[in-house]
């Protein structure tokens, strides 16, 4: 496959609510990638119920092959009509995109769905579809890389209404913002985006808020190094491998770095310059990208990519610590990322003096991919003992 569906979402409560009255799905299959964004009525817990039931409809349905049209159908059908505004009471915007790049995309009562390519704003030519007597919009057009679509509920248009601006930011003005934004990814850019309208609401919003960026993008890889193999006789064999990847490279761990060292025939050089004198100091092997300490660094970053997961604010990436580099390295530059694995064990985890927390590398490892995959990386770990050929193959 010669794309990447980059898929980032966030969304911010309505000042007071513990829960997002918003909700947004995402499935992707071998053949297509569906997005569902609704918004429901009101705020807080009815509101979130049922935004819930129509993305769970239009999840359902379409996974069991459905139609698109009796999907949209079905919830309109299902979801009552409120008897005092008399407008539904759940909002939606449907993206779906096969695997040749070709979208199709349904909204219902939701802001128009922006599109950009080559950084510039696009029109879509809509169509309109009156199913169960409701009138909703239809589009379609041939994606290609680069392309960009972001989609919104009503909070983000409506942001600072009342507080810094008179009538919300406005559909035209969140254009203007993004064809102005530098695209490094959908993560970067829809943090950015949320992360603005909760400061126009002044830290307060006044409704719940959710963007969804879809980016069309080339794959990038990274490759991490963090433990080395059982038998030292692999040592080559995985060092080649690991070199010869598509990729940027990063080894993570002193033992990892000496071995790589030594298979390139180059030197580690160190640096006593610590950034951060919490964050142990990175190492420079020539022709690998990015090398670190091991496992204190990994937990430091799974503790970054934690936070990050669980609020709308912009990370600060401007430092040059080992964290911040591979932060900035997962965050914006790769899509897909390996985690090469080695079953040695490091003498010094086995002090009794030393944390034993900080002797489970896998556990560490599969939490990050877990956080990775929240924000719609595709990782995985590769063990690099016994036949690790056949997992590359897979």
């Amino acid at each position: 496959m010669h794309h990447f569906i980059d898929v980032a979402h966030h969304s911010l409560n309505k000042h007071g609510e513990e829960l997002c009255g918003d909700k947004v799905e995402i499935l992707k299959t071998e053949d297509r990638t569906i997005i569902v964004l609704a918004d429901g009525l009101g705020s807080g817990v009815k509101a979130n119920i049922l935004a819930t039931v129509t993305t769970k409809i239009v999840m359902t349905m379409l996974r069991s092959g459905a139609e698109l049209d009796d999907t949209i159908d079905t919830i309109i059908n299902t979801l009552p009509i409120c008897s005092v505004r008399k407008i539904g009471y759940a909002t939606f915007s449907i993206i779906e995109i096969d695997n040749e790049l070709n979208c199709r995309m349904i909204e219902f009562d939701n802001p128009p769905i922006f599109f950009m390519r080559n950084q510039k704003m696009v029109a879509l030519e809509k169509t309109e579809l009156i199913l169960s007597g409701k009138k909703l919009k239809r589009s379609q057009v041939k994606l290609a890389v680069g392309d960009t679509l972001v989609l919104c509920s009503d909070g983000v248009i409506h942001a600072g209404v009342g507080v810094l601006l008179n009538h919300g930011w406005e559909w035209s003005h969140v254009a203007a913002y993004l064809e102005d934004q530098l695209h490094h990814s959908s993560e970067y850019l829809n943090r950015r985006l949320i992360d603005t309208c909760n400061k126009l609401y002044d830290q307060s919003p006044g409704d719940d808020t959710t963007a969804v960026t879809v980016m069309i993008r080339e794959p990038q890889y990274i490759n991490v190094l963090t433990g080395p193999p059982i038998s030292p006789r692999e040592d080559k064999a995985i060092v080649d491998q690991f070199m010869n990847s598509i990729g940027k490279h990063v080894v993570c761990g002193g033992t990892a770095a000496n071995i790589v060292a030594r298979e390139l025939n180059a030197t580690v050089e160190t640096t006593l310059e610590y950034c951060d004198p919490k964050i142990p100091p990175i190492g420079f092997i020539k022709g690998v990208d990015l090398v670190t300490e091991g496992v204190l660094t990994l937990k430091m970053l799974l503790s970054k990519l934690k936070m990050i997961n669980r609020t709308c604010e912009e990370p600060d990436l401007s430092k040059k610590d080992g964290v911040t580099r591979l932060l900035k390295l997962f965050i914006e530059d790769a899509t897909n990322i390996e985690f090469w694995v080695g079953h040695a064990i490091n003498p010094a985890h086995q002090n009794p003096d030393f944390p034993k927390d900080l002797g489970i590398k896998i556990n560490v490892v599969k939490e990050l991919i877990e956080e990775l995959s929240t924000m719609g990386k595709q990782a995985r770990m590769l063990f690099i003992d016994g036949d690790f050929s056949n997992q590359r193959e897979a």
